[in-house]
């Protein structure tokens, strides 16, 4: 079954937020970027927990897109793990280094697509 950049950011957020991530934020790169088409960013409160959240993004995205990443860096020290998709990014950070690096300030311009609760838009 074929899924969208988005698709994957959607599924890749309800596990963040199945985790308990705290402050997810998806960016939409689309018009700004060749690297990549979307950002999740989500962090964790601690080494532990961002391990597990880490487990669950790849899981669920496998589960449901059929894909898996094209790598996962930054795993042995879990401050930031960085996990690649290719059209998908996902940032997974403990809060020191998510207010260090201020990802969300450096795409300040890059428009944010809300989701609710349960990793849907909100309105949907």
């Amino acid at each position: 079954m074929a899924y969208t950049p988005l698709e994957l950011a959607k599924v890749a957020a309800s596990a963040a937020d199945a985790k308990k991530a705290i402050d997810i934020e998806v960016l939409d790169l689309t018009k700004l970027s060749d690297v990549c088409d979307y950002f999740l960013i989500c962090s964790a409160s601690n080494a532990r927990q961002a391990d597990s959240l880490i487990d669950e993004i790849e899981e669920k995205v496998f589960k449901q897109c059929a894909v898996k990443p094209l790598s996962i860096e930054g795993r042995a020290g879990l401050s930031w793990v960085l996990m690649d998709y290719g059209s998908v990014v996902i940032h997974a950070f403990l809060p020191e280094a998510r207010d260090f690096y201020r990802l969300e300030r450096l795409w300040g311009e890059a428009p944010r697509i809300e989701f609710g609760f349960d990793g849907q838009p909100a309105g949907a």
